[in-house]
């Protein structure tokens, strides 16, 4: 195999407690390689503190400290190294607690060749250059993740102040505009506004629940329902819907209120949303069942329903039915994010012009509190 250009050596480290075998390896590679020998663990980490090899050898067999006990410590300090350990014998144990506890690449047992070395070197050395190179890609990628994650929140959080006053301004020329095509047009303006406000609200939401820590409190369901009425989005309101809840409760529920919140919140918004054009406030029906295990909650709107080819498709992110009155694709892809964070999970039945059923389960963490 031809070495690599000479001028970018690859840095070998070989340990062994035989002066011999060092003295055998260095004048067999020192002039592909730049080769560092040590006859004890103290000296081997030094080198790899100074010169820090690429490629490591040790031998399995030495009297204070075995290759694999040698790896070990390695690999909690300098865990980029690729680790090969070179043994006389063929002990199965020797060759399995090198893989387990030395993280080794391979294995070579004397007497080695030198072909067999080179090639274990370059394929060692190609496989740290491909891990530096993944490593230094996962760093790029969650760096821009963080920066863009930040950025849309920053943007979406700076796009509500004018939001909030367009449509603060559009409610007051409402009031004053008496000519019926200005009202009309005022009119489209207000349901455009209102859908871009959706979509910020959405974004954050998605932000924040990908962001935001577990957080296991005693939820009331009560209380639940009330707040997140009172938290519709934009354009919605509790008198914009008929809530008829039922509450079967067994036992105390734990739960992360906050993505509790995010899912009934959207569903229900869902349901104001494509209520149908003849319903003058939307009904929803919220069933809670809570036991020491689990809570089920049934979400069943009247509304208009979901067409049968889209039953499968409407929790994927930014999907949108045919329908006039499709929002940002966003919601149900929330909902199915939260309940994961949740360990929860969530099914739909529905027929077009008959409405659709949410059907959520949520762990129930009081069985690991300290009750």
């Amino acid at each position: 195999m031809t070495p690599r250009n000479s001028t970018k050596l690859i840095r070998v480290l070989y340990l062994d407690d035989e002066d011999n075998n060092l003295r055998s390896f260095k004048a067999a590679f020192r002039r592909d390689y730049e080769v560092y020998t040590a006859n004890n663990t103290e000296d081997a980490f030094s080198i790899l503190k100074t010169h820090k090899p690429q490629v490591i050898f040790s031998d399995q067999r030495m009297p204070v400290t075995s290759g694999v006990e040698f790896f070990n410590a390695v690999r909690q300090v300098f865990p980029d190294p690729v680790r090969i350990l070179i043994t006389g014998f063929t002990d199965v144990n020797d060759i399995i607690d090198a893989i387990n506890k030395g993280h080794v690449y391979r294995y070579i047992t004397k007497p080695w060749s030198e072909a067999e070395i080179k090639v274990a070197i370059e394929n060692a050395y190609d496989l740290y250059h491909t891990r530096k190179q993944l490593r230094n890609k996962i760093e790029d990628l969650e760096k821009t993740n963080n920066e863009l994650n930040r950025f849309v929140y920053s943007v979406s959080h700076d796009l509500r102040a004018p939001i909030a006053s367009v449509l603060g301004l559009v409610k007051v020329a409402n009031l004053d505009v008496k000519e019926e095509q200005a009202a009309s047009l005022f009119s489209k303006v207000d349901q455009s506004v209102h859908k871009l406000d959706l979509l910020v609200n959405n974004i954050i939401d998605y932000y924040k629940n990908s962001k935001a820590a577990e957080e296991f409190v005693e939820v009331n369901i009560e209380n639940l329902v009330d707040d997140v009425l009172n938290h519709l989005h934009s354009g919605e309101s509790r008198e914009n819907v008929n809530i008829q809840k039922s509450i079967n409760q067994n036992a105390r529920f734990f739960g992360d209120y906050f993505r509790i919140r995010i899912v009934l919140s959207h569903l229900i918004a869902n349901a104001i949303k494509f209520k149908k054009s003849d319903q003058d406030r939307a009904r929803v029906d919220l069933k809670f069942a809570i036991d020491a295990e689990e809570i089920h909650i049934r979400v069943k709107d009247h509304g208009v329903g979901i067409l049968h080819e889209h039953v499968e498709q409407i929790f994927k992110m930014f999907f949108r039915g045919k329908d006039q009155m499709a929002g940002s694709g966003l919601g149900l892809y929330i909902v199915k994010e939260a309940l994961a964070k949740m360990g929860g999970s969530i099914d739909v039945t529905s027929s077009p012009g008959e409405g659709a059923e949410f059907h959520i389960c949520i762990p129930n963490v009081s069985k690991d509190s300290d009750e």
